[in-house]
């Protein structure tokens, strides 16, 4: 997908959510986007046919540990378009926006987490001193 494509995915995925496409450098092949209060962050789209992935970084200190998971995402096996990496961002960022989680994140959540049955009996291997 050439460079201006690229940017018309993210105009269209702006226009669903409250991010902003801010600059879109197509020499770099860098889209940047911001949405308040303050959250921003940049993606570096790789060129065609360079089998490399999207990247995401933030300047902000604030954002960055909050992208973990979108970096993850990318570099999980697959290759994920641009419209999925905008979304698991945006996904990530719900938190600093000020959203409430949304419900498929937290079944998703929730349906990786195996709750532990009660412990009515010592486990195994540990004496109870």
């Amino acid at each position: 997908m050439d460079f201006q494509q690229l940017a018309d995915v993210a105009e269209k995925w702006c226009s669903c959510t409250p991010f902003e496409l801010i600059a879109a450098e197509e020499t770099e092949r860098r889209m940047d986007f911001y949405a308040d209060p303050g959250v921003s962050f940049y993606v570096l789209c790789p060129d065609n046919g360079s089998g490399d992935s999207f990247h995401v970084w933030s300047e902000s200190e604030d954002c960055l540990p909050f992208l973990q998971l979108a970096q993850d995402y990318i570099s999980s096996c697959g290759k994920k378009t641009l419209h999925e990496v905008l979304e698991k961002v945006f996904k990530s960022f719900r938190p600093l926006l000020g959203l409430p989680d949304d419900e498929d994140a937290f079944e998703e959540y929730s349906a990786d987490v195996e709750e532990e049955p009660e412990a009515d009996h010592p486990q195994m291997g540990v004496s109870q001193q």
